[in-house]
């Protein structure tokens, strides 16, 4: 089987703010486990694809950088000219990679993921992978949950497909972030997965349904696939011409050909404060300290990213995402810190982009 890895890097990361930045979003930093997350996802992709299928899609400002980080070669690092959600990015590269492997298998990888069981990754992937080119489906690997998070979407589980494929599922339906009461019924129901976003399917496959659920889409980007070379100018009007969508709304939620895969490897997207707190153990009675000098703290059970040189004191406070990222300084409660997009999209209202 001819497997393609392609890592999605065009995400901004605006929910870890200060920390992430435009100049240096989320996949460049170290938050846990000691490399970048965009480190460990190239990882994750060598394991399943090998050193030459790994392909990385992201935007013009970051692409220097993500070349040099991951040593991929420039034909292999797909330069967005603006920003158009996820399914424009899966296209662009199921466009390119087909042109080269026209039976790719493709998995696509958000490049922003902590998932420290790497051979286990591996393994469902492989068997995700079997399943897409036998069958012509869409495979999602859906997340065991473990607690009522409303910051996820869910996946219904359906069916199983049959022995063919054992523990491969149909997918009933998509659910975006559901309140926390519904949350808490959907951990209940032991039917219900986490949609971690990780994708699994045929390059021909996923063009096919994108021209069937996202014909607009699918038109603003032939033009792609049509031309063994792209010049900049004609990638920019593609993509002015392209809806910004995710792959989720364009396709994963409107085809009938979608399948899950459960998996039980201990997953996070990181998307905020509160979820690398609980990735990194705090909770009532522990605090951790990311960097920095925290020189005192009676309350515990915060989350404190300092600067060096400037010590760090909390007094009769718990439950606190602090970040001093030197030229802006968060202070949040834990459980509020998904509404950190907020703060940017007010900074930006007030034309302060030196902060963002």
């Amino acid at each position: 089987m001819s497997l393609h890895a392609v890592i999605l890097a065009g995400g901004a990361g605006e929910r870890f703010w200060p920390a992430s930045r435009a100049r240096r979003p989320k996949p460049f930093l170290r938050v846990v486990g000691g490399r970048t997350l965009l480190d460990a996802t190239c990882l994750r992709a060598r394991k399943v694809a090998g050193e030459a299928r790994v392909w990385v899609v992201c935007g013009r400002e970051h692409a220097q950088a993500i070349r040099r980080a991951t040593g991929l070669p420039a034909s292999r690092v797909l330069v967005e000219p603006t920003r158009r959600n996820t399914a424009a990015a899966v296209a662009f590269a199921a466009l390119r990679i087909s042109r080269v492997d026209p039976d790719a298998v493709l998995v696509v990888l958000p490049a922003d993921h902590h998932i420290p069981d790497t051979a286990a990754f591996a393994r469902d992937v492989r068997r995700a992978a079997t399943a897409a080119r036998q069958a012509d489906v869409l495979v999602t690997l859906g997340v065991h949950p473990t607690r009522p998070d409303s910051g996820y979407g869910y996946i219904d589980v359906g069916a199983a497909v049959g022995r063919a494929h054992p523990g491969v599922h149909r997918v009933r339906q998509f659910v975006e972030k559901p309140d926390r009461r519904v949350a808490e019924r959907y951990l209940r129901s032991g039917r219900h997965l986490w949609n971690a976003g990780i994708f699994v399917f045929g390059a021909r496959v996923i063009l096919q349904e994108i021209g069937a659920h996202a014909p607009e889409l699918a038109a603003a980007l032939a033009p792609l696939g049509a031309r063994a070379r792209v010049s900049a100018a004609q990638l920019l009007r593609c993509y002015g011409r392209a809806p910004s969508v995710p792959i989720d709304v364009a396709v994963m939620e409107k085809s009938r050909r979608v399948w899950t895969l459960p998996v039980r490897w201990r997953w996070s997207d990181v998307g905020t404060w509160e979820s690398l707190a609980g990735e990194l153990g705090v909770g009532p009675g522990s605090s951790h300290l990311l960097a920095g000098d925290l020189v005192y703290d009676d309350g515990a059970g915060n989350l404190v990213w300092g600067r060096s040189g400037r010590p760090i004191a909390l007094l009769g406070v718990s439950g606190l995402a602090v970040v001093d990222a030197g030229d802006a300084l968060l202070v949040a409660r834990l459980d509020r810190s998904h509404e950190v997009r907020a703060i940017v999209q007010a900074l930006k209202a007030k034309g302060r982009l030196d902060v963002t």
